[in-house]
C-alpha cells in the first residue's frame, strides 16, 4: 500500500517560474528540499489530486518518481515575503499542500538530444493516455535526468474530467487525441507487448488505495461524492483501455 509522509514547511527558498501555478522550492522540517505545489494556485486542489494519483500510478508501473509528501504550511507563513503575488499564494495555501522531493542537479529531458528505450517510452505514453495527461510535450516534457536515469514529474494536468465531473463516464471511454503531441510517442513501440502487464498491475484494490490517499481537505464540501468518481473513472478507463491503446498506435503510424 502506498505510504506518504507529512512534513512541515520551514523555509520558502525560491519560486520555480517555469510553472504556471508558481510552484516553489521549499525546505521542510525533515531537512530535505521539495518542489512544492500549492493548494492556493490557479487549479486549486484538483491539480494536487491529479498529481498525487498520477505519480503513484506511475510508480506502480515501475517508473521513477521522486518521493511525494504532504506538506503542511502554517498560517502566517508568508507574512515576511516581499513579493506580493507570492505572499498571496502562501496565504491562500495554508494547510496541506503537495511536495515532490527536489532532485538537485537534475537536467530536463530534451527530445533533440536524449532518447529512451521502447519499453520505458511505452510505459510513459500509455500512462499519459490512461490519465489523459496533456502535459508531456516537447515544449514541456515534465521529465528529468538525475543520476543517469529518467524520472517523471508533474501529473497535475491529468484527469481533466474532474473539472466537469458529470461527464466522467463519457470522458473515461474517449480516445486521447492529444497523444499525437507526446514527446515520447516515436519511441513507444511496445504497446501490444506490454498492455496486459499494465492492466494486471493496476488492480481495483490498488487503485482504491491510491484514491484513498487523497486528503479529505482537498475535496470541496460541495463535491463530497467526487472522491469516489476518481476510482470509477480509473476503473472504467482501464476496462476500455483498448480505445486509447488503439489511438496510440494510430498516432504512431501517422508519424511514420
Amino acid at each position: 500500500m502506498p505510504q506518504i509522509r507529512t512534513v512541515n514547511i520551514t523555509r520558502y527558498i525560491t519560486p520555480l517560474r517555469e510553472g504556471g501555478s508558481l510552484p516553489a522550492i521549499v525546505e521542510a522540517d525533515d531537512g530535505f528540499m521539495y518542489a512544492l505545489k500549492f493548494r492556493g494556485a490557479g487549479q486549486g486542489t484538483k491539480a494536487l489530486i491529479a498529481d498525487l494519483i498520477g505519480a503513484e500510478i506511475a510508480r506502480k508501473l515501475g517508473l521513477l518518481v521522486p518521493e511525494l509528501v504532504f506538506a503542511e504550511l502554517a498560517e502566517g507563513f508568508g507574512r515576511t515575503e516581499p513579493d506580493e503575488e507570492i505572499q498571496d499564494l502562501l496565504k491562500f495555501s495554508t494547510g496541506l499542500n503537495l511536495g515532490l522531493h527536489y532532485l538537485s542537479g537534475s537536467i530536463t529531458f530534451d527530445a533533440v538530444v536524449n532518447t529512451v528505450n521502447a519499453e520505458l517510452a511505452t510505459k510513459i505514453v500509455w500512462l499519459d493516455a490512461f490519465l489523459m495527461n496533456i502535459d508531456r510535450t516537447a515544449r514541456n516534457t515534465n521529465m528529468l535526468f538525475w543520476n543517469k536515469q529518467l524520472w517523471v514529474i508533474d501529473h497535475g494536468a491529468s484527469l481533466y474530467f474532474h473539472h466537469n465531473p458529470e461527464t466522467w463516464e463519457e470522458q473515461a471511454i474517449k480516445p486521447f487525441l492529444q497523444i499525437k503531441d507526446h514527446v515520447l510517442l516515436p519511441f513507444a513501440s511496445e504497446v501490444n507487448q506490454t498492455k496486459a502487464f499494465f492492466r494486471s498491475v493496476l488492480t481495483p484494490d490498488f487503485l482504491q488505495e491510491v484514491v484513498n490517499l487523497v486528503p479529505e481537505t482537498w475535496i470541496p464540501e460541495t463535491e463530497a461524492a467526487n472522491k469516489n468518481l476518481y476510482l470509477s473513472f480509473l476503473l472504467k478507463r482501464l476496462e476500455n483501455s483498448e480505445i486509447f491503446e488503439t489511438q496510440i498506435e494510430n498516432a504512431r503510424k501517422a508519424l511514420i
